[in-house]
């Protein structure tokens, strides 16, 4: 028997409320992950046929703006694309949350932001009382939809400890990594060292395919020795060699993250060059493929550029 919201909280809320801000491709899973074990949440979006989906559900209320969305909540939730959205959310002058907060309240980012800028407004939110945990996810829709998705969590030890229990409804790994900004960090470095592997990977195989080997069975062989990654285990045959290109992760969200990791390596003035290169090849992939195409499509890209 699925055990109840309520029950597996580690603190007492007012209303058991959750508000969820941001329901694209991995939010409306993980909201449904709330909804079945009887959360209450009220959502919003800025795709009304994202509201529409989940508007049947049991416990959900679709809102017209984020501050609905978050009056009366004890925790919410944002599921935005960067540091500038979040920003936008939670302090712009008309319409940002932190107008309608209060204190006691839990903001939860669990998108991929800018550590340092996390790191700010967690400092802005304390001011009015209210707290804050940076809880990027990794592991995309798949593992959005079963619940699996690893969590990187950043935030004082009471509050990430009072709100695990919610965050374990949508996830099975989950680490807390240090104070506010620290979740943010892990996962732009977790994203740089695998969009580092997979260009390795794009171009091991098309050098193969040059010399004229079979870009499957080399890949096999990858997958039996050392060179073995995400990207020869997950994506080379099923969304690369087969020409299907649909993970389901943009190359433009990928090559946000390699800056932002870039970035941060750069501010904090430590060994970076690996992560200028790899940020020019992601940029220059961005520049020249359709807008919106999957990341796995950097195998094109390769292949288009011998």
């Amino acid at each position: 028997m699925q055990k109840k919201c309520s029950r597996k909280w580690g603190f007492k809320v007012s209303s058991n409320r959750i508000a969820f801000i941001g329901l694209g491709q991995m939010g409306t899973p993980m909201v449904k992950h709330l909804l079945a074990a009887g959360c209450d949440v009220s959502g919003f979006d800025l795709s009304p046929a994202v509201l529409e989906e989940l508007a049947g559900q049991a416990h959900f209320v679709g809102c017209k703006t984020t501050r609905e969305a978050v009056a009366g909540s004890d925790v919410c939730i944002l599921m935005l694309p960067n540091s500038d959205v979040v920003e936008r959310v939670l302090w712009d002058t008309d319409t940002g949350i932190s107008a309608v907060l209060k204190a006691d309240q839990i903001i939860i980012d669990m998108g991929s932001s800018d550590p340092f800028r996390s790191q700010k407004n967690a400092e802005r939110l304390a001011a009015q009382g209210v707290k804050f945990v940076d809880a990027p996810v990794s592991g995309g829709v798949k593992r959005a939809r079963d619940a699996t998705l690893s969590i990187m969590m950043g935030g004082d030890v009471d509050t990430v400890a009072k709100v695990q229990p919610l965050l374990e409804l949508m996830g099975k790994h989950l680490s807390h990594l240090g104070a506010a900004g620290a979740g943010h960090a892990v996962k732009a470095l977790n994203n740089y060292v695998s969009a580092a592997g997979l260009v390795a990977t794009c171009e091991a195989i098309t050098a193969a395919q040059a010399f004229g080997l079979d870009p499957k069975a080399v890949n096999q062989v990858f997958n039996t020795s050392s060179g073995k990654n995400n990207t020869t285990e997950l994506k080379v045959e099923k969304f690369m060699l087969s020409g299907a290109y649909d993970s389901g992760f943009s190359l433009g969200l990928m090559r946000k993250d390699v800056k932002t990791a870039a970035d941060f390596i750069k501010n904090l003035e430590t060994p970076g060059a690996v992560s200028s290169v790899c940020l020019d090849v992601w940029t220059r992939a961005e520049e020249s493929l359709p807008k919106g195409v999957d990341h796995t499509a950097m195998h094109q890209f390769l292949q288009d550029s011998q």
